[in-house]
């Protein structure tokens, strides 16, 4: 059974920086793809970003393209995303997720969710 624990998440000043951490286990971490979501109040679930299990390739939603940085420790089993000049649009919950084969459209297929952590960005 695979699970996955998002960490790091926590109340910011617009324009600041978080670093979250999502943790594997059950699994084999290093052959999937692996992806960050978000639910902000009353709205649907979005794509963030995703990365390839080797780390070779990343994909990033328009909406943070330039200020999120996805990477990856296949041999800490561990994903991280870097948030940089956090926007008050950023308030949401985070996700992680794991996708067992990297077929179809990177945002989608997911297969493995973690729990997810808030992030607050304040004005």
């Amino acid at each position: 059974q695979v699970q996955l624990v998002e960490s790091g998440g926590g109340l910011v000043q617009a324009g600041g920086s978080l670093r979250l951490s999502c943790a594997a286990s059950g699994g084999t971490f290093s052959s999937y793809t692996m992806g960050w979501f978000r639910q902000a109040p009353g709205k649907e679930r979005e794509f963030v970003g995703a990365i390839t299990w080797s780390g070779g390739s990343t994909y990033y939603a328009d909406s943070v393209k330039g200020r999120f940085t996805i990477s990856r420790d296949n041999a800490k089993n561990t994903m991280y995303l870097q948030m940089n000049s956090l926007k008050l649009e950023d308030t949401a919950v985070y996700y992680c997720a794991g996708k067992r084969f990297p077929f179809g459209e990177i945002s989608k297929g997911y297969n493995y969710w973690g729990q997810g952590t808030q992030v607050t960005v304040s004005s």
